[in-house]
């Protein structure tokens, strides 16, 4: 069957609400800490009682402002709360104090595919076939419209057994950040390389854990589908409150299916909000969608208006560590890593760090450390569903095994047999090859010695060698290593066989 024109343009822009690692609330000295029983971390200003008056977390502000600088935003002097206006049972105030008109941040941008390193090696993430995915295209620069701070709503708990919510307080206040992009994105594929870039700038900052499970980092997305040449955005729906990438994309795929259907029937896309059911893998209808007339924003009467100077500003940019693009550059010039080996290092900031010092004294060995770590270490760390700040070996005995392998004192074979124990027993790989016996037979006469006799007994396989057959030696060589128990030295072996066969 032939395959469809797809004459629908999808557009996609986010709303990524990012919960900051503080100690205290935004406007007030309540714990942020997650998972306490409920309504435990809650006082008279996050439970919204008359008269209170807030107080701005310092800390908070901060991380907005390294945020801002980090993604390339323009860091305003002047900015102002303001109260938005609303009602729903988890915000006992009926109002949320967030930014309108004057954020703290405005503009920036994220790179995404090859346009954030000027190489060819991104590659989009899988699509299925025919989907709205296939427009992507793997290079674009997402626009942001701005970063706001703001406070987080309470939580509906909903029983699974009665016809009851219950709301738990601890959460609101929470100071978050709302990243807001401009409608710059096009495919699931794009938005979920947007967010995946986004959350590991934003974990290298260290100003959020970002656990999606927790909903310290979660997306609403605005989307819309224009004819493909048309300047014109269609009507809209707002998908709210995702908090995986699959379910980002999933989500998108079939917001974009269902809008593509009422188009081509020739009718009209209601504007609304929408609830993704990641169970039936289906948008669901929740409310009208609102407008921002709707909230009827006002300044926040209790709060002083945000004022920095430019010498603030130069000490939050000056204490922003390496973030995710340039390190994958600098792997790429300083250890000659691929592309792809890089970017994999890079994806997790502490995976980075361990590479850096497992390399750091043995850089001649950075790429055999590499391809280790990312082999063998995270082979351990799938199998025993651990992470690499609570993998069992530090990474100097990763550098110090791959200088051993590479130096000649133990072969390969011994290094990945003797990797689960060092795992283990948390020994050192010196302690542990000494404990074995381990190392690499590496006595020239010995050597000689066994091969004069192999060379003896299989004069057939000899002559094949001498008639150009020269894959034959590593029957040879193979025939040491059995005779020593996998402990003789190849190169050595590789080097007096030559001699002996000339």
């Amino acid at each position: 069957m032939e395959k469809a024109v797809m004459t629908w343009e999808m557009t996609v822009g986010l709303e990524v609400h990012t919960q900051l690692n503080t100690v205290s609330k935004l406007f007030c000295s309540c714990k942020t800490s997650f998972g306490a029983p409920p309504n435990t971390h809650t006082c008279e200003i996050c439970q919204g009682h008359p008269g209170v008056l807030p107080k701005l977390n310092e800390a908070a502000l901060e991380k907005a402002v390294t945020a801002g600088l980090a993604l390339h935003c323009t860091v305003n002097t002047y900015s102002k709360f303001d109260r938005k206006n609303y009602f729903y049972p988890d915000l006992p105030k009926a109002y949320q104090i967030s930014q309108y008109d004057q954020p703290i941040c405005s503009g920036g941008y994220i790179d995404i595919g090859t346009v954030s390193d000027n190489t060819e090696c991104a590659e989009p993430a899988e699509e299925s076939k025919e989907t709205a995915a296939s427009v992507y295209k793997g290079n674009a620069r997402i626009r942001l419209t701005r970063i706001h701070l703001e406070e987080d709503a309470g939580k509906l708990v909903h029983s699974p057994h009665h016809a009851e919510s219950y709301i738990d307080l601890n959460r609101a206040g929470t100071p978050l950040i709302e990243i807001v992009t401009e409608p710059d994105i096009h495919s699931p594929a794009e938005a979920v390389e947007f967010l995946q870039k986004l959350r590991a700038i934003l974990l290298y900052l260290e100003i959020s854990d970002c656990n999606m499970e927790a909903g310290s980092f979660r997306c609403d997305a605005n989307i819309s589908l224009r004819r493909k040449g048309s300047t014109v955005l269609g009507n809209r729906t707002e998908i709210k409150n995702m908090n995986t990438f699959k379910g980002i994309f999933n989500a998108l795929e079939y917001e974009y299916r269902r809008q593509e259907k009422i188009l081509n029937a020739g009718n009209t896309v209601v504007t609304e909000t929408l609830l993704f059911d990641s169970v039936t893998g289906k948008t669901q209808s929740m409310r009208g969608k609102e407008e921002a007339h709707d909230y009827r924003y006002f300044p926040e009467p209790d709060l002083p208006p945000i004022r920095l100077n430019e010498s603030y500003i130069s000490r939050i940019g000056g204490l922003i560590p390496e973030l995710p693009d340039n390190k994958k550059k600098r792997f790429q010039n300083d250890y000659g890593l691929s592309c792809y080996d890089s970017g994999v290092l890079i994806s997790d900031k502490h995976l980075a760090v361990y590479f850096e010092k497992a390399a750091e004294g043995y850089p001649a060995y950075a790429k055999k450390i590499c391809n280790w770590i990312l082999t063998e270490v995270m082979s351990v760390m799938n199998e025993t569903k651990t992470d690499i700040l609570h993998f069992p070996v530090k990474p100097e005995e990763i550098g110090k095994l791959m200088h051993l392998v590479e130096s000649g004192v133990i072969s390969g074979r011994i290094a990945k047999d003797v990797f689960p124990e060092l795992c283990a027993s948390g020994k050192s790989i010196d302690a542990l090859l000494n404990e074995k016996k381990l190392s690499m037979i590496s006595d020239d006469e010995l050597i000689r010695e066994i091969l004069k006799k192999l060379l003896a007994e299989n004069p057939a396989v000899v002559q094949k060698y001498k008639e150009g057959n020269t894959k034959t030696a590593g029957f040879f060589v193979g025939q040491v290593m059995k005779e020593t128990g996998g402990k003789g030295n190849p190169k050595k072996i590789n080097v007096i066989l030559a001699e002996l066969l000339q």
